[in-house]
């Protein structure tokens, strides 16, 4: 059965956390792709930034529901949640908008794993990681040509 080393495009594009937005988004754009890893300066991956972390960005933002009890205000809601959506909201580098818990895949991961991986946690882009060093990615073009071939 063949594995992520068989099918993972090897030349990938990346970012670094620095990376502006505006860059992200020009990026995505012109090479028609809807994410890509983050990456320190020794190619470790550092999480993965998509186009619906750039989407998110556009949302309206969620004012938590609070109570008043004795002049004292209470949060139905987690405040540091609130803080997170602020911050990726008017995040302006690649640093503060992306997803740092990315979901990684071997060299050894066997295709039927990653499509099952893919399918049930809708994740379209998977790094290919060895030694928490990027070495490709897979996306689902990837696993329809298997199909294919």
């Amino acid at each position: 059965m063949k594995c992520a080393q068989d099918i993972m495009s090897r030349d990938v594009l990346t970012v670094q956390p620095e990376t502006s937005v505006s860059d992200l988004a020009r990026l995505l754009n012109a090479h028609n792709i809807n994410g890509v890893p983050v990456v320190d300066s020794d190619n470790n991956l550092l999480g993965v930034v998509t186009e619906n972390d750039l989407v998110y960005q556009k949302k309206k933002v969620h004012i938590p529901t609070v109570i008043n009890i004795l002049d004292s205000f209470i949060y139905l809601e987690s405040q540091s949640k609130m803080k997170e959506e602020m911050e990726k909201i008017t995040g302006a580098t690649v640093e503060q908008i992306y997803s740092k818990d990315a979901k990684t895949v071997t060299p050894e991961t066997a295709i039927d794993e990653i499509a099952t991986i893919m399918a049930e946690q809708n994740i379209h882009t998977i790094p290919v990681v060895e030694n928490n060093t990027l070495i490709g990615v897979i996306g689902k073009g990837d696993i329809i040509r298997t199909l294919i071939s």
